[in-house]
């Protein structure tokens, strides 16, 4: 058994502790609120996650809304220009995605950690902290997401590709959100994806709150262009009320479904930006001859989440760290293992960070091309689908104008 100290307590977080607590490690969270605090608070993000991630959570145990949050089959991507709807399609993973509001899930999980005797210590931590926490403890991970205890970690300048936000958010939960102009009242299932031409992008993405199921929607605006007009981070209803405006004019064939629509709470909304960014893994927060920390997740590979990676990036790695301190046996937890153990994850993470930063750009001639090829072939819109669930398929068939040109001269031709 190990002594272990997990400083933040979201998705990555307690992910980690439940595993290393089930695995029969000695686990210390150190989380700023209490359950009731964060079901109480404001909407923490607009998280989707997609089959495999799903997958490590049943095998943690902690899948615990299977059959509560609805699941999405299918994402209906829609490219608009000047308000037109130039190319549509629907694109399936191989199994569904859901999204839980992280207000209700971090909350169970919190109580579920303390329900299994885990020591959880309520408070904001500081760096000096985080040296305290390593004196004490054999292990000391930060998850600390955009907070700013990542800034203990420094800046990887050869990984990290931007200096500044290349989208502002703005993210609503609702009630009442019915089929888009152009879909059943079926189609409730899908994660509609608009790309507005030029001016950024709005999901819908279906998921269950505090209060049911219910309609996230998220704007993804290029700064300073037509739909980046949240900057004052209006009240939900406001939020909503500005929404309604920006759909008539660039998303028209959305406007009707959210005739009825009104935000789930007065938590419902969230306004910010991300630099996406990637961190060294360790550090040292007491001094050069103080104890290593170890850093998890989005404190290390922070991504903007117009690829919806996050809450995944989080599972994938909370997976992978807690197998590697079981393994680990009685030898010590120093750099190098440190740094070999984010070495592995980069592995996967370098994927992401790819993926999303060509998604942030304007659009390459061969994504394009690809997105055109998913509207008339369904084998393009599977994989581009399932590219979302897993990553790591990126850089065989969408990260180079040869990778997409090779992959779609493979395909059979469609019937004419």
């Amino acid at each position: 058994m190990r002594e272990v100290a997990v400083v933040g307590a979201g998705q990555s977080g307690l992910h980690l502790a439940l595993e290393l607590q089930a695995a029969g490690h000695e686990v210390t969270v150190v989380a700023e609120r209490t359950p009731e605090q964060i079901r109480a608070g404001r909407v923490l993000s607009t998280q989707a996650m997609f089959g495999p991630a799903r997958a490590l959570e049943r095998a943690a145990g902690l899948a615990l809304w299977d059959g509560a949050a609805p699941d999405t089959g299918a994402l209906h991507v829609v490219v608009g220009v000047d308000g037109q709807a130039a190319l549509r399609f629907d694109a399936a993973p191989e199994e569904p995605a859901h999204s839980v509001d992280q207000r209700v899930k971090t909350a169970a999980w919190l109580e579920l950690f303390e329900e299994r005797g885990g020591r959880v210590e309520y408070r904001r931590a500081a760096a000096e902290d985080l040296a305290r926490l390593a004196e004490r403890n054999e292990l000391t991970v930060v998850a600390a997401g955009r907070g700013p205890l990542g800034g203990v970690f420094a800046r990887d300048a050869e990984r990290s590709r931007f200096d500044a936000p290349q989208r502002t958010l703005a993210a609503v939960y609702l009630h009442g959100v019915g089929p888009a102009a152009d879909l059943g009242p079926e189609a409730g299932d899908l994660a509609r994806i608009h790309i507005v031409a030029g001016a950024g992008e709005l999901v819908l993405q279906p998921g269950v709150t505090l209060s049911g199921p219910c309609m996230i929607l998220l704007w993804e605006a290029v700064p300073g262009g037509p739909l980046d007009i949240f900057g004052d981070d209006p009240d939900p209803e406001e939020l909503l009320a500005r929404t309604r405006e920006l759909i008539r004019r660039h998303v028209p064939w959305e406007y009707d479904a959210l005739a009825s629509a009104e935000p789930t709470d007065a938590g419902a909304s969230l306004v910010g930006a991300v630099t996406p960014t990637v961190r060294h893994p360790v550090a040292r927060p007491g001094g050069a001859a103080g104890p290593a920390v170890l850093g998890m997740a989005d404190t290390l590979v922070l991504n903007d989440p117009i690829t919806a990676q996050g809450a995944n990036n989080a599972a994938r790695c909370a997976a992978r760290y807690a197998a590697a301190v079981t393994e680990r046996g009685e030898l010590p937890f120093d750099e190098p293992w440190m740094r070999g153990l984010f070495a592995a994850y980069w592995e996967e993470a370098r994927h992401t960070v790819d993926f999303t930063a060509t998604m942030l750009g304007p659009l390459p001639d061969h994504i394009g091309l690809a997105f055109a090829q998913a509207a008339a072939h369904p084998a393009v819109a599977a994989r581009l689908a399932q590219t979302y669930a897993d990553p790591t398929d990126f850089p065989h068939w969408l990260a180079t104008p040869e990778a997409t040109t090779r992959y779609l001269a493979s395909l059979p031709a469609l019937p004419s």
